[in-house]
């Protein structure tokens, strides 16, 4: 009797499992969507605070009279990119290719995607997601012509970099279809599709403007423009870092169990990145260690582990950090010594790591198709990927030369003597950015 009620049992079992199997797998992949939305939402907002960190770090290190101003221009580029990536940048990046250059449809989100985007929330949570990328591009420029671009200028250039540049290189890069996706470039997070793109543009720009009044002396060597507010700089190096795990982690575009290994490794590059840069300055400054140059050695780290966070060893990922401290520490005087004056070290940090991060993949990527010449994949990748590095470095420069060139020649790069004298903040807004008296000591008073 016993055997007979499991056999009948478990056949009633089985008869509930086949007709209910369907029902719960149809459930369980609603469910895994509403997940992945929500995770990759989350991630998305992530991003979007790196924002205010890319303005306080920039403020902070910076002069006191320009303060206003950068917080201006920094929520001013993330106003103008959802204008600029829903018109033109999505259908560049992300629509039918046109011989792996460019997408040729998709603009202001029409045609099939529109009524993809209303009824799949994931499109429209991807578009959001990288629109904060094409703002993250234009906003690396900000920090290095800090304290004497126009304003109006800026935006000119930050709408050319998000609607125009960043999007065809995503598109070479991201697209399936894209020209270096398909001959093996890799790139997860974009370490030279995001950083090496703002960070190229930045250079060129910083060349172009010239330097800050004050920066090099009448025999032409570099002096320190000290930033008025230390905590508010090293505050934007957290929000920084805690918006790296959004940019990584939600690269891996949904909730699954391969975030976690993102997050350690992007945890463990920024870690010693800013321990490694902290090290160097303190050896040069007899024991005092440099805030600004820490900070920026986390965020070497960190541009330096995005385009293989997901593929490269533990190990492997505090290798990168320890070599993007190094070299941060070295570009940022080096620089220095060409004559052109990057504010914040951008190009150094983004541009220069960038492509560091993007070579490491060729080096210690662990896996098909990303496997790294020290795992026994040979030259190849490495290959590819400095190609896709170098060529992207040539297209922004010369984009960004030549948008730099127009806004000169029309006086809208540079404000003039007198008005940098005053500081940006009440020369292109007509107000001080502190309250009289508020600031004293060190950099109060400069408009660096």
């Amino acid at each position: 009797m016993l055997r007979r009620l499991v056999v009948t049992g478990g056949a009633t079992a089985a008869v509930l499992v086949v007709v209910a199997g369907p029902a719960l797998a149809q459930e369980e992949t609603a469910t895994q969507q509403s997940l992945n939305i929500t995770f990759f939402l989350l991630a998305m907002t992530l991003v979007f605070l790196m924002h205010p960190g890319f303005a306080m770090l920039e403020a902070g290190f910076t002069g006191s009279g320009n303060a206003a101003n950068i917080m201006m221009k920094n929520m001013m580029v993330v106003a103008l990119t959802f204008m600029t990536y829903f018109a033109v940048g999505w259908g560049l990046m992300y629509g039918e290719t046109l011989g792996g250059v460019v997408g040729g449809d998709q603009f202001f989100l029409l045609g099939g995607y529109a009524g993809e985007l209303s009824g799949n929330a994931m499109l429209s949570s991807e578009f959001m997601f990288d629109a904060v990328f094409a703002a993250t591009a234009a906003t690396i420029v900000s920090g290095a012509v800090a304290g004497r671009m126009n304003l109006w200028g800026f935006m000119i250039l930050a709408a050319v970099i998000t609607a125009f540049v960043y999007p065809l290189v995503g598109h070479w890069g991201w697209s399936a279809n894209g020209w270096l996706s398909t001959i093996g470039f890799f790139d997860f997070a974009g370490s030279t599709i995001v950083h090496l793109v703002g960070g190229a543009a930045a250079f060129v720009a910083a060349a172009v403007l010239g330097p800050r009044p004050g920066k090099f002396g009448a025999d032409g060597k570099p002096r320190l423009l000290a930033g008025h507010s230390a905590p508010l700089g090293v505050l934007g190096v957290f929000l920084l870092w805690m918006g790296w795990f959004g940019f990584n982690g939600g690269s891996v575009l949904n909730a699954e169990a391969a975030v976690g290994p993102v997050l350690v490794t992007t945890a463990l590059a920024a870690s010693a990145g800013g321990l490694t840069a902290a090290v160097i300055s303190a050896l040069r400054a007899g024991g005092k260690t440099d805030i600004s140059m820490t900070g920026n050695g986390v965020l070497a780290g960190l541009v330096g582990i995005t385009a293989g966070a997901n593929v490269v060893a533990p190990y492997a990922a505090v290798l990168v950090g320890i070599a993007a401290g190094l070299l941060v520490s070295l570009a940022v005087p080096m620089v220095e010594r060409m004559k052109v004056d990057d504010a914040v070290g951008a190009f150094s940090v983004h541009g220069l790591c960038g492509v560091l991060g993007t070579a490491w993949v060729g080096l210690f990527g662990t896996a098909e198709p990303t496997l790294g010449l020290f795992y026994g994949g040979g030259w190849t990748l490495l290959g590819i990927q400095l190609l896709g590095s170098l060529v992207v470095t040539a297209f922004v420069a010369a984009v960004t030369g030549v948008v730099c060139l127009v806004l000169k020649s029309l006086g809208l790069l540079r404000l003039d003597e007198g008005e940098l004298q005053q500081g940006l903040d009440v020369a292109e807004h007509g107000m001080a950015g502190y309250p009289e008296g508020v600031l004293t000591g060190v950099g109060a008073g400069t408009n660096g």
